[in-house]
């Protein structure tokens, strides 16, 4: 079985390389996908001085692309954007740059059952996300 073309984000720069060990030897930590997790990984693990790349079928259209409900947050997730962004990551950050309507939902329940909620502008939030990653030191 050949190895398939795949698209290479790495060091910051969009280039074709075939998927295989040998390309890929250069570096500490491979990432595949570029959704909110692969983003926020990709980030965290060049932050820390690993040779990162990111991995994705298609990089400008896949990095930061939001689903068909472009919310962040909620009860479970709206918790986890506010530890992702304390520890310095990128979902957060977009969010506040792409975000068209902030609510908290639950408001007239009690604290528990609280959580944020921000709809985002697909677009702008995808080019945030893909000029955030190109940003990030040790994606040179």
């Amino acid at each position: 079985m050949t190895p398939k073309l795949m698209r290479t984000v790495g060091c910051g720069l969009v280039h074709y390389a075939r998927y295989s060990t040998k390309v890929l030897a250069f570096c500490d930590v491979v990432v595949i996908g570029g959704g909110h997790a692969g983003c926020e990984a990709a980030a965290a693990a060049a932050r820390r001085g690993a040779r990162t790349t990111l991995i994705t079928p298609s990089p400008q259209a896949s990095i930061g692309e939001m689903s068909c409900n472009p919310s962040i947050g909620g009860l479970a997730k709206g918790t986890l954007v506010r530890e992702i962004d304390a520890l310095d990551g990128l979902m957060g950050r977009a969010a506040d740059e792409a975000g068209i309507q902030f609510r908290m939902l639950n408001r007239s329940k009690g604290p528990a059952v609280r959580g944020p909620r921000a709809q985002m502008d697909r677009q702008l939030y995808k080019e945030c996300m893909q000029s955030l990653i190109g940003e990030v030191p040790g994606l040179e």
